[in-house]
């Protein structure tokens, strides 16, 4: 199935792949977010971590994209979304952690719209029930028409939840001011 029931364990991977990243980039001012469906409770999901690395500098980009490269990520630019870098494995720096779990990496800057759709779709998420429980019904559905294959789902989750994620990312604006 494409879609996985929630486990407590997606917060332990992304714990061990944040503490992999940490060893590398350590002394540069960054954090790390956990974000995408993983990061809620609760909510069935691919089971893949979507992590968001964020700077303040623009200096520390170039320092965090070099400790990325050291252990084995390449650059793939921002794939269409200004200020979120993609960054995946290349097989250059073997660690059982980072190339055995599934999971995207980005680096945003502080003020990234795309960093902002993230913190604030998850934040909404985590909170509200009933949004969890529409989101996930909504991935379940997409799954089915897309008899289970990921890219066809990738087109229709991009088609047809951006809608709904926008309602809740402005909910979240308003309640979080």
């Amino acid at each position: 199935m494409l879609i996985e029931k929630y486990t407590p364990n997606w917060i332990k991977i992304f714990t061990d792949i944040k503490l992999k990243i940490d060893e590398r980039l350590h002394g540069i001012d960054y954090s790390i977010e956990h974000i995408g469906s993983t990061a809620v409770p609760n909510l069935d999901s691919k089971a893949i971590i979507d992590i968001d690395i964020i700077y303040s500098i623009e200096a520390d980009w170039y320092k965090i994209k070099a400790g990325l490269a050291a252990i084995g990520y390449d650059h793939h630019g921002n794939q269409g979304i200004e200020d979120r870098d993609v960054f995946k494995r290349n097989g250059k720096w073997i660690c059982e952690t980072l190339d055995t779990i599934k999971h995207h990496l980005y680096v945003c800057p502080i003020n990234s719209k795309a960093l902002e759709r993230h913190i604030l779709s998850r934040d909404f998420l985590r909170k509200n029930d009933w949004a969890r429980l529409a989101y996930q019904q909504m991935k379940y559905e997409l799954a089915e028409k897309a008899y289970q294959d990921k890219k066809l789902y990738a087109e229709l989750k991009e088609l047809n939840v951006n809608d709904f994620i926008d309602s809740i990312i402005e909910k979240e604006r308003t309640t979080s001011v």
